[in-house]
Formats: C-alpha cells, sequence, structure tokens
C-alpha cells in the first residue's frame, strides 16, 4: 500500500491522464454493449410502431428480429471501418489529435439518435449505431496504444488492465443508466442511446491538457524538448533513465525503419508469432461467449428461467460483479503475470459454460436451478474481468515494437469488430436452434486458445520490447541463428538523462 501511495504521488500526471484516455476510450464500446441491451424492447417497440404508421400493418416477426440483430451487429461495421483507419490516423496526426477528432464524430452520433424517437425514423437509430461503431473502432486501439507508451515499465501491467476496467465501467453506468426508474423507460430510452456524447465531450475538454505519448514525441517527431516535457508531466521529477533506456534502444532498432503498412507486417517473417497470438487473443475475446451474455443477456435469462421484471436487475449484477473483477486484475497482473492469468482464465471459464449448459437443461426439473445457472454466469463474467479481460490488452501493447503497433493494432481491431458483427447477427438465431447448447461452442474455443496460449505464448512482465522481441524470435526463426540487439544502444541518448 504504502509502495502505491508513493507511486501516485510520483507518477500523478499519468494517474490523471488514464482516467481521461479511458472515458473515451473503450468506456464508450462498454457502454454501448449494454444500452442497447436496456433499449432493445422499446426500440423493437418504436420499430413496430413506425412501420405501422408508415404501412398501415405491423412488421412481420422475422423481419423484426432482423432490423434488430442488423440494429445490434451494425456497430459492428462501423467498429471495423474505423479501426481500419486507425494506422494511417496515428501515424500521420497521432493519437492526442485522432482522439480529440474522435469525440465530435461520437457527440454527432449521440444526437442523431437522441433526436430518432422525435423525427419517427428507426433508420437513425441504425445510422447514429454505425457512426457510434466507427468512433469506437478508432478510439479503442488509440486507448491501448496511448496508455502503454506513457506508461513506465514498474506499471505498465497496471496502466494497460485499466482498459478493461473502464470497458467494464461503461458496462456497468450503462446498466445503471438502463433501470427503468432512470432512463431505461418508455418515455426516456432516446436519452439512454444519446447519453454515449458525454463521455466524449468530457475527453474533449480535458484531454489538450495532457501531452502526447513520449515514444511518439522522440521516435516520430524527433521532438526531443517534448519529450522531455511530457516525461516531466506524466513521470514526475525523478530518475527515470531505465524507462529512457528502453525508450532509445527501441529507437535505435529502428533507425531506417518505417511504420509498417498492414500488408507489409503480415508479411514479415520476424513478427509472424506476434502476429499469432494476437489473432488468437482477439479471436477468443470475441468467441468465448462474453459479448454474447452482454448482448442478449435479457434472451439468456429468459431462457434460464427467470422472471422478466426481475432480469434487468440481474444484468447490472453480472455488469456490477465484472467491474469489481477488473479491479482486482488491475491489482493482481504484475503479481501472477500476463500468461497465467490467460491460460487459467481461458481453462476456468470454459468449464463454467459447460456447468451453464447443464444448469440450464435441467431448470425445469428443480427450482433452484435457474439460482444456479445466475451464479454461474456471474462468476463467468468474474473470471473474464479477473483474467483474460486485463490481461489480453497488456499482451497486444507488449509484444510488438512502436514500427509494428499500429497496423497490429488494425489487425487486430478488424478481428475484434468482425466478431462483434458475426456474433451480434447470429447468435439470436443460434439459441433459437441450438438452445441451451449453444455455450458448447464458445467452450470449446476456450479450451483450445488455453492450450496455445500455454505452449506457446511468453511471459512478458518486467520484460523490455527488446527482450520479449528475443523471446518471439526463437519460435520465429526457430533453429536459425539470430542477429541479436545489442545490449546498448548506438544511438546518443543522454538529452533526457537529467529530467
Amino acid at each position: 500500500m504504502t509502495s502505491f501511495l508513493s507511486d501516485l504521488v510520483q507518477y500523478r500526471g499519468l494517474f490523471q491522464m488514464i482516467p481521461v484516455l479511458g472515458i473515451g476510450g473503450t468506456f464508450q464500446i462498454g457502454f454501448q454493449v449494454s444500452t442497447i441491451t436496456y433499449t432493445s424492447q422499446h426500440v423493437k417497440a418504436f420499430i413496430n410502431e413506425t412501420w405501422l404508421k408508415r404501412y398501415g400493418y405491423p412488421i412481420h416477426q422475422d423481419n423484426l428480429l432482423f432490423l434488430w440483430s442488423i440494429t445490434v451487429s451494425i456497430f459492428g461495421i462501423g467498429g471495423l471501418l474505423g479501426s481500419s483507419g486507425s494506422r494511417y490516423l496515428t501515424v500521420k496526426y497521432g493519437k492526442k489529435k485522432c482522439l480529440l477528432c474522435n469525440n465530435l464524430l461520437m457527440i454527432v452520433a449521440a444526437s442523431i439518435m437522441g433526436c430518432s424517437k422525435i423525427a419517427q425514423s428507426f433508420e437513425m437509430i441504425l445510422i447514429g449505431r454505425f457512426m457510434c461503431g466507427m468512433s469506437a473502432g478508432l478510439c479503442v486501439p488509440l486507448h491501448y496504444q496511448y496508455v502503454g507508451e506513457i506508461s513506465p515499465r514498474k506499471l505498465r501491467g497496471f496502466a494497460n488492465s485499466t482498459s478493461s476496467l473502464f470497458w467494464s465501467l461503461g458496462k456497468a453506468v450503462g446498466q445503471i443508466s438502463g433501470q427503468r426508474e432512470l432512463l431505461g423507460s418508455q418515455s426516456l430510452w432516446p436519452l439512454l442511446m444519446a447519453s454515449c456524447g458525454l463521455p466524449a465531450l468530457v475527453q474533449l475538454i480535458t484531454l489538450p491538457f495532457f501531452p502526447e505519448s513520449p515514444p511518439y514525441l522522440i521516435m516520430h517527431k524527433g521532438d526531443q524538448e517534448g519529450c522531455k516535457k511530457a516525461i516531466r508531466q506524466l513521470w514526475g521529477e525523478g530518475h527515470h533513465q531505465a524507462e529512457i533506456d528502453d525508450i532509445m534502444k527501441e529507437k535505435a532498432t529502428m533507425k531506417n525503419t518505417k511504420i509498417l503498412s498492414v500488408l507489409e507486417l503480415m508479411k514479415e517473417p520476424a513478427f509472424r508469432w506476434q502476429l499469432y497470438m494476437i489473432a488468437i487473443l482477439s479471436a477468443t475475446i470475441q468467441l468465448c461467449g462474453i459479448n454474447a451474455i452482454y448482448f442478449y443477456t435479457f434472451e439468456v435469462l429468459q431462457a434460464a428461467g427467470f422472471d422478466e421484471k426481475m432480469i434487468s436487475y440481474m444484468s447490472l449484477a453480472v455488469g456490477l460483479s465484472e467491474l469489481v473483477a477488473t479491479v482486482v486484475c488491475s491489482s493482481i497482473i504484475e503479481r501472477l503475470g500476463r500468461k497465467v492469468l490467460l491460460r487459467g482464465g481461458y481453462w476456468i471459464m470454459g468449464s463454467l459454460l459447460a456447468g451453464i449448459t447443464v444448469t440450464i437443461s435441467l431448470q425445469d426439473w428443480y427450482f433452484w436451478m435457474p439460482y444456479c445457472s445466475l451464479c454461474l454466469i456471474i462468476l463467468f463474467v468474474v473470471v473474464f474481468g479477473v483474467g483474460p479481460a486485463g490481461a489480453t490488452v497488456s499482451i497486444r501493447t507488449e509484444i510488438l515494437r512502436l514500427s509494428c503497433r499500429p497496423p497490429a493494432f488494425v489487425i487486430s481491431s478488424v478481428l475484434n469488430w468482425l466478431g462483434v458483427f458475426v456474433i451480434g447477427t447470429t447468435f439470436p438465431f443460434i439459441v433459437e436452434r441450438l438452445k441451451h447448447f449453444c455455450f458448447l461452442i464458445f467452450m470449446g474455443v476456450l479450451f483450445t486458445s488455453g492450450i496455445i496460449v500455454h505452449l506457446f505464448l511468453p511471459e512478458t512482465k518486467g520484460k523490455s520490447i527488446v527482450e520479449i522481441t528475443e523471446e518471439f524470435n526463437k519460435l520465429n526463426f526457430k533453429k536459425k541463428r539470430l542477429t541479436t540487439t545489442p545490449n546498448h544502444a548506438t544511438e546518443d541518448y543522454t538529452f533526457c538523462t537529467r529530467l
């Protein structure tokens, strides 16, 4: 506790910036995921009402299900497009400028969705959700990279895990706001959809007071004075030579190296296994079942046999459980390491999904079985928050050099958003066809990913990017003779040895 308090004082600039990045970053996607659940019944009724006024007859149930699934999944299409452009925009304009402009897009999207009911247009919800997806698709990878680059090595795992903390916080805030007593009522649901503009406004006002990341300033802008100023503002006046050495070693290895494109990165054999790991971790996050539970919490709990009036409060309990779990993850990630949290988390989550399948199958046999299903769902969310949620973010930031991070995050984000779209579109039909056996698909993915992580992913806790790269080179080149990076960078980096 004493060590944490001293870090809090010394790195107060960093601890002040993390909430600013979080509120306009992963908070947004968590908020969107949960609010769409609480507006589902109202939006379906609004679509039916609008259709009846326009055409004189109610919409067919199959068409309503299709429009609703598109309303959910179009967020993923927007996210896919937004993330695809993140590499180009990040390299050209920097993370800070991109985030500031991105907030304007989110505010416009929120305004469109807020006016949909007045305009009697469910198409405006589709447009707003698409624009929100574009905004989230851009800001989430920027948030991940920004947090990772402004953090010293000793706090890197903690800082990276805050991304999942704000994701869970966004879910919890969305679930609280979506209660019938607040904004989840028949009359106020447009305000609930429009409230995503408030976090964007907060970041738009506060982010200008903070610096661009030190690695970006020195590696891409060559701004030594700006780098010194950013380090002082974020890390205080202490001695930060180890972190400075890491930045300069990476810069030395990047000399005459440009930021790779997505295609160039995919063709480069030196980063083959890093990309494999990123693809596996990104796919597992989407196919582990967590998004399915959040997108369709009402349907899942209804299948478990709960009364419709109680489901909203149960969904809130699920969201708050994940929030608490991510706080725990932030406190233990530097002790246990990333690999343990990923591997153990996947295997435990897979076992819990098997239990959920069994309890839902037996819910008609015993009156207490639905409560077992609820407990297992909450435990599943807790394990996800403690393990894979935070550790995945850390791994994706730590295993690649700065020259590779923008295209790697494009690949990761494209996979994530494709997963959001596919799960959002297909899960209602999967549930309809497979019933309670639908979770067995996710269980198979979790056990397989856990084995792959156990066999091939090196631990990154407390290691520099040069050390992590050497670990991956053993996989990338196997028995080939490797040209190792020298222990000391060849460039002069004494410009910031005294701050």
